[in-house]
């Protein structure tokens, strides 16, 4: 699709990866029976890597496709801020400082979320079954923290009927995006622009989001 006259090139270029990961989650993966992105509605779900790219999208279409709470996990109080507060998420939790699991079912009254997205993997499997409600579905889009999760309590996945599916990283259906554009001009839905490096700070800019200081998508330029 043509890049919208009302958008720089730089948010432009932060848009399709990000989006269309967001948009395949909840049409393709937690959707099902061509519920699409409606099988949230009325749905709690949790968010991991709540201030990254892909989540900063994710967690806006959720809302938009009438969850009822919208909640996610990050790293600062700079990014909680961010997630409430630019976001619109119900909750944010530090998982360095809290116990997200508990924070979760807190905020549920005990029954836990109906969908979780996590880009994390192996250090939060076993945390994402305990905070799963029952017949819930947990989404596990990568692997940061690594593949072999030990200590698994697969007596969970049958006891609360969970779905368990992967998905990569990868756009699908750019007509989908083009459906955002308005949305976009409106500010209905925005695009989070954290930074913009020139090419030739590149490794500058990979230390930014190995550091995990961005709240939404780094950019680079390229003359």
């Amino acid at each position: 699709m043509r890049k919208p006259a009302f958008l720089s090139h730089e948010r432009a270029a932060a848009a399709p990866e990000n989006w269309m990961t967001a948009t395949q989650v909840l049409h393709l993966v937690l959707g099902e029976d061509g519920a699409g992105a409606s099988a949230v509605r009325g749905k709690t779900i949790l968010w991991h890597a709540g201030a990254s790219g892909v989540s900063s999208a994710g967690i806006q279409l959720a809302l938009a496709a009438g969850a009822s709470a919208v909640y996610a996990t990050a790293g600062s109080q700079d990014k909680l801020d961010f997630i409430t507060a630019r976001l619109g998420a119900t909750a944010a939790f530090n998982y360095k400082t809290q116990d997200w699991v508990a924070e979760v079912q807190a905020h549920t009254g005990g029954r836990g979320v109906d969908c979780i997205v996590d880009f994390v993997g192996a250090d939060y499997f076993q945390k994402n079954l305990e905070a799963a409600a029952r017949d819930g579905k947990i989404a596990i889009l990568g692997t940061m923290s690594g593949r072999m999760a030990p200590q698994i309590d697969v007596g969970l996945v049958l006891y609360k009927r969970l779905r368990v599916q992967g998905s990569s990283l990868r756009s699908r259906d750019v007509e989908k995006l083009s459906e955002y554009v308005p949305d976009f001009e409106s500010g209905k839905l925005t695009i989070y622009l954290d930074s913009v490096f020139p090419c030739e700070k590149i490794q500058e800019a990979h230390g930014h989001m190995e550091d995990a200081k961005n709240s939404g998508k780094i950019v680079c330029t390229i003359p």
